[in-house]
């Protein structure tokens, strides 16, 4: 799966406004904002860089004033890992990614009833769920008209987005689903506003997310998870244990040195 997933990191930073391949390694940047997680790269399945492979790379992110950041799975690509720290890239972070088959899938609502999913229409809508995520990921982003248009442009896409309304008309919490690449897509932005946690809101878009994609074919589906409390709730939709990712970025001192 290691391959799968990677092969499919490429494809999907392949279709940025902004791409850059250079020595083994594909950059996609989003034109318009400064993110570290929409402006990264990822390295091709098997590709054995050189400390100047890296160096181009670097200056790919510097030109754009871009902190260098890339994120892969390691064991598609064994080579990168060790030529990226020897050039001052340091670990931001690994994570266990889970998989989704239509094997395993234990359909839309896991344990019973489950929230109303729905799929978003309107402006209104879009901003609403732009806005759930914001507060649901502590303001790691803030809600935006650039993020609510991210959305609606995903799922003109090819993508799936899902949310699930709030009792006074807002939303509740919601989640995505990437256009499917190598026969498999990513869902990614599982979040519920704190006021309504504990309620079956990300089992019940995770699952109709799942079950989307399945029913188009796709092979499987997966997807990073931050907790135990979560893993559980992925586990439940039928996500088993696939892999490790890999996320490493330069630090400002090492890049300019």
């Amino acid at each position: 799966m290691d391959n799968r997933v990677q092969h499919f990191a490429v494809a999907h930073l392949r279709r940025r406004p902004d791409v850059v391949e250079t020595g083994g390694f594909v950059a996609g940047f989003s034109p318009g904002t400064d993110s570290p997680y929409l402006n990264y790269a990822t390295p091709l399945p098997g590709a054995v860089p050189t400390g100047n492979d890296v160096a181009a790379l670097v200056g790919t992110f510097r030109e754009r004033g871009l902190l260098p950041r890339l994120e892969f799975a390691p064991e598609a690509a064994p080579g990168v890992a060790a030529v990226l720290r020897a050039a001052g890239f340091g670990t931001e972070a690994v994570h266990e990614y889970l998989v989704c088959t239509p094997g395993s899938f234990a359909g839309r609502l896991p344990g019973g009833d489950g929230p109303r999913v729905e799929v978003p229409g309107t402006d209104e809508e879009f901003r609403a769920l732009d806005a759930a995520l914001a507060e649901a990921f502590g303001g790691v982003f803030a809600a935006s008209a650039e993020g609510a248009a991210r959305l609606r442009r995903l799922q003109r896409d090819g993508g799936e987005v899902r949310f699930v309304r709030a009792g006074d008309g807002g939303c509740a919490g919601g989640a995505t689903c990437s256009p499917p690449a190598e026969d498999t897509a990513e869902l990614a932005g599982v979040g519920t506003r704190p006021a309504h946690r504990r309620r079956g809101v990300a089992a019940a878009v995770t699952a109709a997310l799942t079950g989307a994609m399945l029913d188009r074919g796709v092979g499987s589906v997966w997807l990073e998870y931050s907790g135990a409390g979560s893993r559980q709730v992925y586990t439940r939709v039928g996500y088993r244990p696939g892999g490790t990712r890999l996320y490493v970025s330069l630090p400002a001192r090492a890049a300019a040195d």
